[in-house]
C-alpha cells in the first residue's frame, strides 16, 4: 500500500462521520415530519368536521325559527342544504374516528342528528303558527342542544389529543436533538482519533527514517531505519539502510565504493515520486532529486533558487528558516500550506542535517503531493455547501407554515400552541442563520464571493448599522452611541457586505454587554483609510484566546451566543477583500474594542475575491 494510499485511507473516518451525523439530521427531521403529519391526518380533520356541523345545525335551528315566525319559504330554502351539508360532514367524522372515546361520542351525535331530523320533518308538517311554536320549544330546540353538546365532545376529545400529540412531538424533537448532539459528538471524537491514529501510523515510518539519517548524519554507521511495507517511505528506508550497509564498508574500503554508495543514496532519493530538495543552511541547494528536477527545472548548486515561482520560493525559504534555526523538523499545519506547482499542489515538510560536530548544518525539505487531498477537502466542502442549500427550501417552506399558524389564517390556536410555534420560529430563524453562514463560507472558499467598492459615506455606513441595531438593543436595555470625527471621508466599500460587517460586530457587542451599558461605533480618518471600531463594555476576551477569534467555527468557551463560530470569520474576510485589515484590542472584565479599516477613493485595493 502506498503512502498516499494510507493518507487518503486515514481522512476516511471523517467522511464516515459527517455521512453519520447526516443520517441522524435527516432521521430527526423525518419524525418531526411524521408526528405533524399525524394530527393532521388524525385530529385535524374531525375539528374541522365538528365545526362545520356546529355552523350546518345553527343555520338549520335558524330556519326552524323563520317558519315558527311564518317564513316557510325562508326556512326551507335555507334548511336543505345545511342538512345536506350536516350530513356530508357527520359520515366524514364517523370514518376519522382515531382517539378513545371517540367512537361513543360520535354515535351519540349521530343518534342526535337522527332524532332531530325525524323531529324536523314532522315540525315541516305542522300547520298552525300556535303548534309550530309549541313544538320548536318543547321538541326541536332541546334536540339541537344535544346535538351542540355531543359535537363539542367530539371537539374537546381531538383538541385534547391535538395537545397531547403537540406535546410528545415536542418531547420527541428534544430527544432527536439530544441523539443528534450525542452523535456528532461521538462520531466526531471517534473520527477524529481514527484519523488521528491513522495517520501517525503512516508517517511513523517517516519518524523512524528520519531519526536513522539524523543518526547516519552524526556518523552512527550501525543505525538503521529497518522499515517493514511496500510504500514509498519503505523503499526510501530500505535504500537508507542499504547506503549505510554501503558507507560502513566504505569505511574499510577503497574511494570507489564510496561512490557507489553515494550513487545508490542519490538512486534511493530518485525513487521517491515527490520533490526533495537538499539545501544548506546558507540556502546553497546541495541536492535534488529527479523528480524535482523534473516538476521545478532547478539543479543543485543554484543560489538562490532564481528559476522557481516565487511563492514556492518563498515557501522553501520558511521551511529551511525555520529548520536551521534550531526549531527541529518542520511539519505542516494542514493542507491550507499547501502550494500551487503547475497544475499539483505540494505541502512542503523538511528535517535537519546535523554536521559531524551536532550542529545544523541544512534541511531535506519534501514536497508531498497532496493535489488528491485538497480535492477531498473542496469536495467536503462542496458537500456541507450543498447540504446548506438543499436545508434552505424546506426550511422556508417551515417558516411560512408556522408563520400561517400563529396568524390563524387556517383557524384559531390555542396560547399553548401559540407558544410552541413562537419557540418553532425563533429555532427557524437560528438555523436559517446558520444556513446563510455555510453559503457564505462556502463561497469565500469557492472564490466566488465579489465585492464591488464604490465611494460611501463613513458616516452613513455607522448611522444605517446603528439604525438595524437600535430595535434588538433597545430590548437588551443597551444604549447604541456613534462617534464619527470629522472631516467625514468618504471610503471604497460595498455597502451591502460593510453593512454586514457592522451588523454582526454591533450584534456581538450588544450580546455580551450587560444592561444599562453602552456600545460605541466610531469612525476615524487615517492617513490613506478610515477605521471603524465597535466598543462594549462586556465580559472581553482572555488572551489566549485572541489569535483564534477571527477562525472558522471558533468560539470562545463559556460565552453565551448563538451560531457556530463564522460570523467574525466572514466579516475579516470581507474586510480583507476590500483591501483592509481588521483585529481587536479586548481586556477580561473591562470589554472588548473590534476595529476595521477600509480604503479611501484613489487608494487601490486587491483583487475583491474574498
Amino acid at each position: 500500500m502506498t503512502l498516499r494510499t494510507k493518507l487518503l485511507l486515514a481522512q476516511a473516518p471523517l467522511a464516515a462521520g459527517l455521512a453519520l451525523v447526516g443520517l441522524v439530521a435527516l432521521n430527526t427531521l423525518q419524525t418531526l415530519g411524521r408526528s405533524s403529519e399525524r394530527i393532521l391526518q388524525d385530529n385535524f380533520r374531525s375539528v374541522l368536521a365538528v365545526q362545520r356541523m356546529n355552523e350546518a345545525a345553527e343555520r338549520i335551528d335558524s330556519a326552524a325559527l323563520f317558519r315558527a315566525a311564518g317564513r316557510p319559504d325562508k326556512g326551507d330554502a335555507q334548511a336543505g342544504p345545511n342538512i345536506e351539508a350536516f350530513e356530508t360532514e357527520l359520515r366524514a367524522q364517523e370514518s376519522n374516528i382515531t382517539e378513545a372515546g371517540e367512537a361513543e361520542a360520535t354515535r351519540r351525535l349521530r343518534a342526535a342528528w337522527n332524532e332531530y331530523r325525524a323531529k324536523y320533518d314532522a315540525f315541516r308538517r305542522i300547520g298552525g303558527e300556535q303548534e309550530l311554536r309549541r313544538h320548536y320549544f318543547e321538541e326541536l330546540q332541546p334536540e339541537f342542544l344535544r346535538i351542540k353538546d355531543a359535537a363539542e365532545r367530539i371537539l374537546e376529545i381531538n383538541q385534547d389529543a391535538m395537545l397531547l400529540k403537540s406535546d410528545r412531538a415536542r418531547a420527541t424533537a428534544e430527544r432527536n436533538r439530544s441523539l443528534l448532539l450525542l452523535s456528532t459528538i461521538c462520531a466526531l471524537v471517534l473520527c477524529l482519533f481514527a484519523s488521528v491514529s491513522l495517520t501517525r501510523r503512516a508517517l511513523r515510518p517517516l519518524n523512524l527514517l528520519s531519526l536513522a539519517v539524523r543518526r547516519i548524519g552524526e556518523g552512527d554507521l550501525e543505525a538503521r531505519a529497518r522499515i517493514q511495507g511496500e510504500d514509498e517511505i519503505a523503499q526510501v528506508g530500505r535504500e537508507l539502510d542499504t547506503m549505510a550497509d554501503k558507507l560502513r564498508e566504505y569505511r574499510s574500503s577503497s574511494l570507489g565504493e564510496l561512490l557507489q554508495a553515494q550513487q545508490a543514496s542519490q538512486a534511493a532519493i530518485d525513487s521517491l515520486p515527490d520533490p526533495i530538495l537538499v539545501v544548506a543552511a546558507d540556502g546553497t541547494l546541495l541536492n535534488v532529486n529527479e523528480s524535482a528536477e523534473r516538476e521545478l527545472q532547478i539543479q543543485a548548486g543554484e543560489r538562490p533558487l532564481a528559476r522557481i515561482d516565487p511563492e514556492l520560493r518563498d515557501a522553501i525559504e520558511k521551511v529551511r528558516a525555520h529548520v536551521v534555526a534550531g526549531r527541529g523538523p518542520y511539519l505542516p499545519r494542514g493542507l491550507e500550506e499547501a502550494l500551487r506547482v503547475r497544475d499539483r499542489r505540494m505541502l512542503p515538510r523538511a528535517t535537519p542535517l546535523y554536521s559531524e560536530e551536532g550542529a545544523v548544518a541544512g534541511a531535506t525539505i519534501v514536497l508531498q503531493d497532496v493535489t488528491r487531498l485538497v480535492r477531498f477537502d473542496e469536495l467536503k466542502n462542496d458537500l456541507v455547501a450543498t447540504v446548506a442549500h438543499e436545508f434552505r427550501t424546506p426550511l422556508t417552506s417551515l417558516r411560512m407554515a408556522i408563520h400561517i399558524l400563529l396568524e390563524s389564517t387556517v383557524g384559531p390556536i390555542s396560547e399553548k400552541q401559540a407558544d410552541l410555534l413562537q419557540a418553532a420560529r425563533e429555532d427557524c430563524e437560528r438555523l436559517q442563520d446558520i444556513v446563510d453562514d455555510l453559503l457564505d463560507l462556502a463561497r469565500i472558499q469557492a472564490g466566488k464571493v465579489e465585492v464591488q467598492p464604490a465611494a460611501i459615506s463613513a458616516k452613513s455606513l455607522v448611522e444605517g448599522a446603528l439604525a438595524n441595531r437600535s430595535a434588538a438593543a433597545a430590548a437588551a436595555k443597551i444604549q447604541l452611541a456613534a462617534e464619527v470625527r470629522e472631516p467625514v471621508l468618504p471610503v471604497l466599500a460595498d455597502a451591502e457586505r460593510i453593512a454586514l460587517v457592522l451588523d454582526n460586530l454591533i450584534g456581538n457587542a450588544v450580546r455580551h454587554s450587560a444592561p444599562g451599558s453602552t456600545v460605541v461605533v466610531r469612525a476615524q480618518p487615517q492617513h490613506d483609510s478610515v477605521r471603524f471600531e465597535v466598543e462594549d463594555h462586556g465580559e472581553g476576551i482572555p488572551p489566549e484566546y485572541r489569535s483564534r477569534i477571527f477562525e472558522k467555527f471558533f468560539r470562545v468557551p463559556g460565552t453565551k451566543g448563538e451560531g457556530i463560530g463564522l460570523g467574525l470569520y466572514l466579516a475579516r474576510e470581507i474586510v480583507l477583500a476590500h483591501g483592509g485589515d481588521m483585529g481587536v484590542e479586548s481586556e477580561p472584565g473591562k470589554g472588548s474594542r473590534f476595529w476595521f479599516t477600509l480604503p479611501v477613493p484613489g487608494r487601490s485595493i486587491r483583487a475583491s475575491a474574498a
